[in-house]
């Protein structure tokens, strides 16, 4: 079916979205068009102000409207230990437990050759200006347990390792509720090197 210009350029514009197709495209553009002209606004300003308005710390690389970030600028967190991570999205799940109370970097992605992403394509440059700065007793590698995330958590050691400082990497292994048969031996090999004493 044919719909207007301007409800087919919206269909179009959602379906560019990550996981979203053009069936999904086509709820979403109706339910804007079958919502309130506020709410239409409301959205339309929400999406401009987050470009216009938001950009990256210039400590941390965190998304931020304000710089330093409210992470970075609060006093309550040990600035020595530094938990790096690769997205903003990592950042939030550590948060979430309400645990940590260092500061981090954000390197907005992962090395991965086969994709084409370098040193130079993601923050460790801003990390390693930051580290030579002094200060920094600690860093925790928080990447995610996939092969660009050892790969970019081998290359950030190796380039820690002269400067020595201290380099944690979190743990991996078997997840709460999960069952022992059913993990993988890379899983549970990790679990094995992660034991600690009780």
């Amino acid at each position: 079916m044919s719909y207007a210009e301007p409800i087919e350029r919206l269909i179009r514009e959602f379906s560019r979205l990550p996981g979203i197709g053009e069936k999904s495209a086509t709820r979403l553009a109706f339910h804007v068009l079958n919502g309130s002209r506020e709410y239409a606004d409301g959205l339309a300003r929400s999406i401009s102000d987050v470009k216009e308005k938001v950009g990256q710390c210039s400590t941390c690389c965190n998304l931020s409207d304000r710089d330093p970030c409210d992470l970075c600028s609060d006093v309550r967190r040990s600035q020595s230990v530094i938990c790096i991570v690769e997205d903003v999205n990592d950042l939030a799940a550590i948060e979430a437990t309400g645990g940590y109370r260092g500061s981090y970097h954000i390197l907005h992605g992962s090395l991965s050759p086969l994709k084409g992403v370098g040193p130079d394509d993601i923050r460790i440059g801003e990390f390693i200006r930051r580290v030579e700065s002094g200060g920094i007793e600690e860093v925790i590698l928080a990447m995610s347990p996939n092969m660009e995330g050892e790969a970019t958590a081998l290359y950030i050691t190796r380039l820690l390792k002269p400067l020595g400082i201290r380099v944690t990497r979190i743990a991996v292994g078997i997840p709460v509720g999960g069952e022992l048969e059913y993990m993988d031996g890379v899983t549970i090999g990790r679990a094995f090197e992660g034991r600690r004493e009780m």
